[in-house]
Parts: C-alpha cells; structure tokens; sequence
C-alpha cells in the first residue's frame, strides 16, 4: 500500500514538469527550418530531390494547383503520404528541395535579402493635407 501511495505521489509530483511549455520558434532561413519556402526570386531553379512533383491526393477535375517547393527532413519525401498532413500539402503537387541546396544557396540567399526599412519617407505621397498635424502634438510625429 505504502508503495502504491509513493508511486502515486511522485507520479503528481510529475506531471507540472511535463507540462511545460517550451516557445521555440524557428522560421525560415534557420537551420533546422523544415516547410514551404518560396523560390520565385531564384535565378536558377532549386535543386530538387525527384524530377517530377510528389502528389498524394489529386485535384478535383478543372483545378489546377501550382506545384509548392518544400524542404523536409530526411525520409520524410519517400514516405510522403504519412507526413503530407503535417504540411497541408496532400492535394498538392510538392517539389522536395535537397537539404544541401536549401542550406548552402537558399539560406545565404535569403539572409542576404533586402530587408525593409521604414525610413523618414512614410509621409511623403499621401497628398495635400494628410500632414499638416505632423509634429504639432497631435498623436504620433
């Protein structure tokens, strides 16, 4: 009995440090980044991992899907129709990027991009009048 009662305590005792909740976030351009990428601003085509797009699920008679470029972890892409859930890709037509592609050209890439930058030229081509509160104390400058 005694043990029963031991076992049952620890075991409450547990489940709080199960319950944590860890935020980790990794988007794109970060190793360990696996989902859709966007590969429109590519000169060359990404180096895919088959020739011809993977579909699970085809398109209803009349609907055209554009293929989506994906980067998955390893055997995910040979066993596509178990993880295309995972993704939202199953009436897809998915392209697999290889892994080395992704990390060696995408990334840089994509971490090279312009990046956007507000400046001081928010105010200027709103037309005549839209400023004429601007740095008179009336909400933001």
């Amino acid at each position: 009995m005694q043990r029963l009662m031991l076992a049952a305590g620890l075991a409450l005792a547990a489940v709080p440090a199960l319950a944590a909740d860890v935020g980790v976030s990794v988007s794109v351009g970060q190793p360990g980044f696996y989902g859709r990428i966007d590969v429109g601003a590519f000169p060359q085509p990404p180096q895919v991992v088959y020739p011809q797009p993977v579909i699970i699920q085809p398109s209803p008679v009349g609907v055209v899907r554009q293929p989506i470029y994906l980067h998955v972890p390893p055997g995910y892409a040979r066993d596509w129709a178990r993880h295309c859930r995972q993704y939202n890709a199953c009436g897809q037509p998915v392209y697999f990027v290889q892994d080395r592609w992704y990390n060696e050209v995408y990334v840089p890439h994509y971490r090279a991009g312009p990046r956007y930058h507000r400046g001081d030229h928010r105010y200027e081509g709103r037309g005549r009048g839209h400023d004429r509160y601007r740095n008179k104390g009336h909400g933001r400058n």
